[in-house]
């Protein structure tokens, strides 16, 4: 493990609970406020960020603009949240970066209370300013209000993924709690776009939260024809123009929707034209959404985790035809398991459950225990995940076999398949 890496693991994952954004903006200004110095796209939503996010990144990358992509969580490895132009932040640029933000905070009376995530925000932001960036597409961590990606100021625009249940624990309870929390990016006169097909009630906290600040609330609702939907793309019109979406299903024209409505709505600022649009979202691709490894037999690796993910996942399935449907399983406690498979159980045939892929994972037998009680057909794994998928496809070649529930254990298996 390299030094900067090491140091960021030094914080815990969350650090003390905040309340406001004080602490964040304390770390940045202690290392000269990089943020002013750059323009941004802030993206947030409970599914959906992730995919919009790298849709943006491309599009901006084949405008000609120097592109910088901070998500989470990492998919293979850490230095895969920060990236220009595609490439992700090298070590030695990681570890000098760490140990700048180590002095920069050594004197912070908040230093022992921050989190991982907001070093490596901290490093993220030096990184693209150094950098000289562009652009930089700006994926907040959890929720919106007081996540720390919300110190900065003007954005060109903020995006909407969808918005349903998850960190209940810390977002809310209710739809409209959880909406607040998201909304909360939306700044003063700048564009605000929300995915189509939102609930009444979030479309009701977004729209006071965007009149209260003067910001033009977009839900994409133009003339949209799907010409066809396969587990390799899409093909659609949408407002008389015609694009090819690489990443499958039919959230991911949602996406694609409130990408093309974003960059109609500032594409003269950064310079970013129609085609620009076509050719982004024609080559945006993300690790562990719907990843067809293999087609004879048909082997897709996903990392929905809760309930508007695996609903969708479970679409998928469908669309793919009839067939048997094996799933390889494994979740974090931290989700509400119980609400996210039981949107699979009716789709797959039996679900073979793991673990040992996170510290937060779900014990096997345990899971396999919550699946059956919501009437599902479930045993713990024998095998690791992805020899466990393996041995299924050998067994049932005509059957569908899934790896799903964490990003983590995707993250994994693509690891142990060479697919880095």
């Amino acid at each position: 493990m390299n030094s900067g890496l090491s140091y960021i693991n030094s914080f815990s994952h969350s650090g003390k609970a905040v309340k406001d954004l004080s602490r964040a903006r304390a770390l940045m200004s202690a290392l000269g406020d990089p943020q002013n110095a750059l323009r941004f796209i802030h993206i947030a939503g409970t599914n959906g960020k992730g995919s919009i996010s790298q849709m943006l990144s491309e599009i901006c990358i084949d405008a000609g603009l120097r592109t910088g992509l901070f998500t989470s969580p990492y998919i293979f490895r850490y230095n895969d949240r920060i990236k220009i132009n595609g490439k992700e932040i090298p070590d030695d640029e990681l570890d000098r970066l760490a140990e700048h933000v180590k002095a920069a905070i050594s004197s912070l009376p908040c230093k022992d209370e921050l989190s991982q995530f907001e070093i490596t925000m901290a490093v993220a932001f030096l990184y693209f300013k150094e950098k000289q960036c562009d652009i930089v597409i700006l994926e907040a961590g959890l929720g919106g209000l007081l996540d720390c990606t919300n110190i900065i100021e003007n954005p060109l625009a903020c995006v909407i993924g969808s918005v349903s249940f998850d960190h209940t624990q810390i977002l809310g309870e209710t739809l409209t709690e959880i909406a607040c929390q998201k909304a909360g990016i939306i700044k003063k006169g700048r564009p605000c776009i929300l995915s189509a097909g939102a609930a009444a009630e979030v479309i009701r906290v977004f729209r006071e939260k965007a009149d209260k600040e003067n910001s033009p609330l977009i839900i994409p609702n133009g003339k949209l024809e799907v010409l066809n939907s396969s587990l390799f793309g899409s093909d659609i019109i949408y407002n008389n123009e015609q694009y090819h979406i690489a990443m499958q299903g039919e959230h991911m024209v949602r996406n694609a929707l409130s990408v093309i409505e974003c960059m109609a709505a500032i594409g003269r600022k950064p310079g970013i034209g129609t085609e620009n649009v076509k050719n982004g979202l024609a080559k945006a691709c993300v690790p562990a959404r719907v990843q067809v490894l293999s087609e004879k037999p048909l082997f897709i690796i996903d990392g929905a985790h809760n309930e508007d993910s695996m609903r969708a996942l479970a679409k998928t399935v469908k669309a793919a035809g009839k067939r048997p449907v094996n799933a390889v399983i494994g979740m974090c406690r931290d989700k509400n398991m119980r609400s996210a498979v039981k949107e699979l159980t009716g789709v797959v045939d039996r679900f073979y459950t793991c673990d040992g892929f996170d510290d937060r994972a779900e014990n096997a037998a345990s899971l396999a225990e919550i699946i059956k009680e919501l009437g599902g057909d479930a045993e713990a794994c024998d095998l690791p995940a992805l020899e466990k998928a393996r041995k299924l496809m050998e067994q049932m070649p005509d059957s569908l076999t899934l790896i799903c529930g964490s990003l983590y254990l995707c993250s994994k298996a693509l690891t142990d398949a060479g697919k880095v």
